[in-house]
């Protein structure tokens, strides 16, 4: 199936009143388990590759997005691709040539003129490239190189007024809001502000995402969607898949040296996490 775009997912998924997974990447192994978990689900899904990930890939973009590529090609189902967090403008301008059809540029870390200031210069370039853009107003937090930041902190989450003029003079395509969720967490015990949420989809005439959706349970994300919420961002979640089942297979098989035994039962373990989120982000009718 060819490569779609995250705009055409996301404008779909709003049109439905759900929304569409989008899972961060690292491995072949995370590519290969997201595609499969989205087949099963027969439902549409996005890959992501985020700047850390690059970064941990000795900082080239290309091998990883063209796996996804490769793989987006030959899967099933509709799968688009996204560049994640980017704060490099070198990174972002690589985006169109790699397969990416969007990106979401993260000035948050900067003081609102700063962050309005730099995500109007990227909008206006990606646009030109014909590439669709998210940004990051409020603090969701959690993100690796980051200082500590408190979800639940006063002035932590976004605010719908300033939003609203944040979309406006922004010109983005989606914006990813602040509603009590962190990025990298291990338990999933996050309270969205349901009511902050309400008053954001009733103030903005964009798609709204949620960062940080591995720690929000199950109630919690099928609420967040039914509120206005149409793409929402997992990652953490597949690493505690992955990490677990190998841990478990090393355990039990402490003479294994062979890679693929241990990788394939971390791959399947991912599969499974992301057929089950995908049916609560996702549902069919």
């Amino acid at each position: 199936m060819p490569l779609v775009t995250t705009g055409e997912l996301v404008t779909a998924a709003t049109a439905r009143r759900t929304a569409v997974a989008a899972f961060n990447i690292i491995t072949l192994e995370h590519i290969e388990a997201v595609v499969a978990g989205a087949e099963s689900a027969r439902t549409p899904v996005v890959l992501q590759v985020s700047e850390n990930a690059v970064k941990f890939r000795y900082g080239r973009l290309l091998p990883l997005a063209r796996a996804a590529v490769a793989a987006a090609e030959r899967a099933d189902v509709p799968v688009a691709l996204h560049l994640d967090h980017v704060q490099s403008d070198d990174l972002l301008r690589q985006a169109p040539g790699a397969g990416f059809s969007s990106v979401m540029y993260d000035a948050a870390r900067l003081p609102y003129a700063d962050n309005l200031a730099a995500t109007r210069a990227a909008a206006d370039w990606a646009h030109a490239q014909g590439l669709w853009i998210e940004a990051e107003l409020g603090q969701i937090g959690g993100k690796a190189g980051q200082p500590a930041l408190d979800a639940h902190a006063p002035g932590a989450r976004t605010d719908p007024t300033e939003a609203r003029a944040f979309v406006a003079e922004s010109g983005v395509d989606a914006l990813a809001v602040a509603i009590g969720s962190s990025h990298a967490m291990t338990t999933r015990t996050a309270a969205l502000d349901h009511d902050r949420l309400k008053r954001l989809a009733a103030t903005l005439d964009v798609p709204l995402v949620l960062h940080g959706s591995s720690g929000v349970p199950d109630a919690e994300l099928t609420a967040a969607v039914t509120g206005g919420i149409a793409k929402v961002n997992i990652g953490t979640a597949l690493n505690i898949a992955m990490t677990g089942a190998i841990r478990t297979y090393l355990a039990e098989n402490p003479e294994a040296v062979d890679s693929r035994r241990y990788l394939s039962v971390g791959r399947e373990a991912m599969v499974r996490a992301v057929e089950a989120l995908v049916r609560v982000v996702s549902p069919r009718a």
